[in-house]
C-alpha cells in the first residue's frame, strides 16, 4: 500500500485528482509531512492538530481524526523508513463539474541529505513577516514562491535557501525553520513572525535543547546575528536536526552543538516510536 484517496487503496499509476479541483489549479488546499520511523508515525496528533487548523483557515472539511490516524498509520506501515505526506485538496468550482475535495495520503522515501547545508540568504516579500498575510501558521499548498527560492538557491550552487525579511531579519527556511548558539543558548525567530510552527523545532526546543544543557530564546533576530553564530542548524521533518555549514559566503564553526542536538532528538524520536 502506498496511496489512499479517501481511505481508497489505489495503484500507483492510477493515483490522481481532477483537473477541475482547485487544489491543482489554484494551489488551494493544506498539507502535512509526517516521518515515520520503521513504520510508526512520529508525533502523529501534533501533525494532524496543524493539518487541522490549516484547514479551519481555508475553510477545509477535515475527514473524521481517527479514519486520518488510522490511514497514515497504515501508510506509513507499508513505507517503513518514511514520510508520509497528507493532503487536503479544495475540490472545484465549476458548476458543470462538480468536484468534491479528496484526502491523499501517500508514503514516499527520505530524501538523501548533505551532512552539512550552504543556504542562500533570500529576502521573502510573500512571507507572513513582511505581508501581513492571515494565513501565517497555514501549511497550504502555495509553496510555489518557497520553491522558487529553493531552485534558485540551488542554481547558484547552494542546497536550499534561508528566507529573509525585508528589514534583514532571519526567518526560516522553504520548507524548514532554523536556529543557532550564541552566547550559550539556542536561538530562534520567534512564531510571532510568522514562521510555521515545526514540530521538529517544538521538539528542539521544549525538549531536546533542555537534555543538552543549553537555554533557549525565540525573538526578532538580525541575519547578522546568525552570521556571528558558534553554531547553526536547520530542524525539519525531514531534515531533523542538520548543521549549516554556510549561509551565503560565510563559513559557519562547526562544533559539538549540533550533534548532540541531533542526538538529543534522535533521543526522543527513539522513546516514542520504539
Amino acid at each position: 500500500m502506498r496511496v489512499l484517496i479517501d481511505g481508497v487503496e489505489v495503484p500507483e499509476a492510477e493515483a490522481s485528482v481532477s483537473i477541475f479541483d482547485w487544489g491543482l489549479q489554484r494551489g488551494f488546499g493544506c498539507f502535512e509531512v509526517v516521518r515515520a520511523y520503521r513504520g510508526r508515525p512520529f508525533r502523529l496528533a501534533a501533525h494532524l492538530d496543524r493539518l487541522a487548523n490549516s484547514a479551519a483557515a481555508l475553510g477545509l472539511t477535515v475527514p473524521p481524526r481517527d479514519f486520518l490516524e488510522e490511514w497514515v498509520r497504515a501508510v506509513a506501515r507499508a513505507g517503513g523508513e518514511c514520510q508520509v505526506r497528507v493532503l487536503l485538496t479544495g475540490g472545484g468550482r465549476d458548476p458543470l463539474v462538480p468536484v468534491p475535495g479528496r484526502t491523499v495520503v501517500v508514503w514516499e522515501p527520505v530524501p538523501e541529505m548533505p551532512a552539512r547545508l550552504r543556504l542562500l540568504p533570500v529576502e521573502a516579500p510573500w512571507h507572513p513577516a513582511t505581508d501581513r498575510s492571515p494565513f501565517y501558521a497555514v501549511k497550504w499548498l502555495s509553496y510555489a514562491a518557497n520553491m522558487a527560492s529553493t531552485d534558485r538557491a540551488r542554481r547558484e550552487g547552494y542546497d536550499d535557501a534561508l528566507l529573509l525579511s525585508s528589514d534583514g531579519r532571519v526567518l526560516e527556511g522553504p520548507t524548514f525553520s532554523v536556529a543557532w548558539v550564541a552566547e550559550g543558548r539556542l536561538e530562534t525567530p520567534a512564531l510571532s513572525l510568522g514562521i510555521l510552527p515545526s514540530i521538529t523545532r517544538a521538539v528542539v526546543l521544549e525538549e531536546a535543547a533542555g537534555r543538552t544543557g543549553l537555554a533557549v530564546a525565540e525573538g526578532a533576530f538580525p541575519v547578522e546575528r546568525l552570521l556571528q553564530a558558534k553554531e547553526a542548524v536547520a530542524l525539519s521533518t525531514v531534515k531533523e536536526v542538520r548543521p549549516i555549514e554556510a549561509v551565503g559566503e560565510r563559513s559557519l564553526p562547526s562544533g559539538e552543538t549540533a550533534g548532540s542536538l541531533a542526538a538529543a532528538f534522535r533521543a526522543v524520536v527513539a522513546e516514542e516510536v520504539g
